[in-house]
């Protein structure tokens, strides 16, 4: 029994290490890449707290050197589904009646073992089985991981101290339980931080979870599972298996205790699954939460008044960077004819500076693309621009090579067609494309911006005059969940810049904030009165 009120103060964010030459994290984080190397791991489902190995072993290889054998993991078939579950229904009842500051410390010494011992590992699993550089794993594995993990704890304690008027005589109370089920996470390739936290935030709340990560982070995904059962995470609360997705969704979404689904992926399968879920609406025993994080073809709108050199380092970073394999990445922009050759010159002639390579060599900004899929799909992409008949030309990069791995070369598309192809589609890939328009011409490009994509997830204005800013800021009011002003549209942290968009972007639930955390909670009102009526009558119909 508790007898105290239990709060977990506003944490700060986790410092983002440098790796800066000589600095004693880059000579750990690179003794870390070369352990992981030197071995190979067999990576196990887990299931009910135990290892389960079903033999049906698929390789691992880093992205960007597929000659390597990083180890193998152990595909679920369809039992293993079942098995995982049945095991999160048996853990249901004692961890939904864990009291919450023994929850919360679980994911707080998450947190710490993320933050001290096990940083570089992760580090350095997430590089080699992603593709990141140096810098892009830390900001991802390590620092926003933790956010993750603090800031939700954080948030769910506020949820908790929320509580509704009591009149004298009365007591109303509220409760939040967990959902009465179990809650699937299906998570990315491209963040392992998203990896971590859509199993977790749901748990945290009382939930239990069936993880299914994509193939592709399987491998800093066990790193994680490691961190969790290290940091006294009960059996059977998160179970991680790897089944293909109809297998698991077939599955899962036929169970009358499936609770809900937290998602982050293509908006093709988010609505293949809210279809199925529709279809199965009369098995479930409660409504299911759907939670999703879907596409986006992120905007830049560069106004007459900006200033050039902020908006070619807003379009390089947020272009390229991680390969533009991020949800928010830049791959559309509009440039104003009076700066637009500007920019173009400063811009191709940065990405001509980017090195490309393995994330061994500190020095390469460019890593490779996750796989052969996206290699093909993004290759295709960049072959449709010389078949356009001149409604597109590259002005930069181009070149695919998959010699040694999977490999796109930072490209520049320009398009004279605000609707060509690659200015709708979502390609997620280092691909950006340029339509120039009339500097007088803004107001009426901006209502083109808005029309072109389905997706309202990210977007970005340059501007240099506050009316301008104020205008774009209202005009573009339902074009992105995430908006940035003279930055680029990507790098959301957490507790700061709560992430999510609409449209045919998610349900922009906004991780990272209170928001999410509100959609696995049940809430149940309590009133108790002191001393209760013991007559039906009311004053107002006795007679005059």
């Amino acid at each position: 029994m508790n007898n105290a009120y239990f709060d977990f103060v506003e944490p700060k964010n986790e410092p983002v290490l440098s790796y800066a030459p000589g600095s004693a994290e880059r000579k750990a984080l690179k003794k870390a890449v070369a352990d992981l190397k030197s071995q190979q791991c067999d990576i196990p489902a887990y299931i009910g707290g135990k290892e389960v190995r079903s033999g049906n072993k698929k390789e691992i290889r880093p992205p960007h050197e597929t000659g390597h054998l990083l180890g193998y993991f152990h595909a679920s078939d369809e039992q293993q589904v079942h098995d995982a579950i049945n095991a999160a229904l048996a853990a249901r009842e004692s961890w939904a009646a864990t009291s919450w500051e023994h929850r919360a410390a679980i994911f707080m010494k998450a947190a710490e073992l993320l933050a001290t011992k096990y940083r570089f590992k992760m580090n350095a699993a997430t590089m080699l089985g992603q593709s990141k550089n140096a810098y892009q794993a830390e900001i991802d594995s390590a620092c926003e991981l933790i956010d993750f993990l603090r800031f939700n704890v954080h948030f769910l304690s506020q949820v908790y101290k929320q509580q509704p008027l009591s009149p004298q005589g009365m007591d109303n109370r509220m409760e939040y339980r967990p959902l009465e089920g179990f809650v699937l996470a299906v998570t990315p390739f491209n963040f392992t931080a998203i990896g971590g936290n859509l199993p977790t935030a749901p748990a945290m709340c009382g939930n239990v979870i069936v993880w299914k990560p994509a193939n592709t982070q399987v491998y800093s995904a066990n790193v994680f599972m490691e961190i969790l059962i290290e940091a006294g995470l009960p059996a059977g609360v998160i179970n991680l298996i790897y089944p293909s997705g109809p297998v698991v969704g077939d599955i899962c979404y036929a169970h009358p205790y499936f609770a809900g689904v937290h998602f982050t992926g293509s908006t093709g399968v988010f609505q293949s699954m809210w279809k199925s879920i529709g279809n199965n609406i009369a098995k479930y025993k409660s409504y299911p939460r759907i939670v999703g994080e879907t596409g986006g073809k992120d905007f830049v709108f560069v106004h007459p008044s900006s200033n050039v050199d902020a908006v070619v380092a807003g379009l390089a970073r947020g272009s390229f960077e991680y390969q533009g394999q991020k949800c928010s990445a830049a791959s559309r922009a509009y440039l104003p004819a009076n700066l637009a050759e500007e920019i173009k010159t400063k811009l191709v002639a940065e990405v001509k500076t980017m090195k490309m390579g393995v994330v061994d060599d500190f020095t390469n900004f460019i890593n490779a693309v996750i796989d052969e899929k996206s290699f093909e799909s993004i290759s295709k992409y960049i072959d449709g621009v010389k078949n356009s008949n001149g409604a597109a030309k590259i002005i930069c990069g181009g070149k695919c090579d998959r010699t040694k791995g999977w490999f796109v070369e930072p490209t520049i598309i320009e398009t004279t067609d605000p609707s060509y192809v690659t200015m709708c589609e979502e390609i997620f890939g280092p691909v950006l494309t340029i339509y120039v328009y009339e500097a007088d011409q803004w107001i009426q490009t901006l209502d083109v911006l808005d029309k072109t994509s389905p997706y309202a997830l990210t977007g970005a204005i340059f501007s240099q005059d506050r009316h301008a800013i104020e205008y774009m800021t209202k005009a573009l009011v339902n074009s992105a969940g995430n908006f940035y002003i003279n930055d680029k549209p990507t790098g959301a942290v957490v507790g700061q810049q709560p992430f999510g968009g609409a449209r045919a972007s998610g349900t922009n639930d906004k991780a990272g904030s209170i928001l999410n955390l509100y959609r696995w909670l049940s809430a149940r009102t309590i009133k108790e009165t002191y001393v209760p009526p013991t007559d039906y009558r009311y004053a107002f119909h006795q007679a005059d």
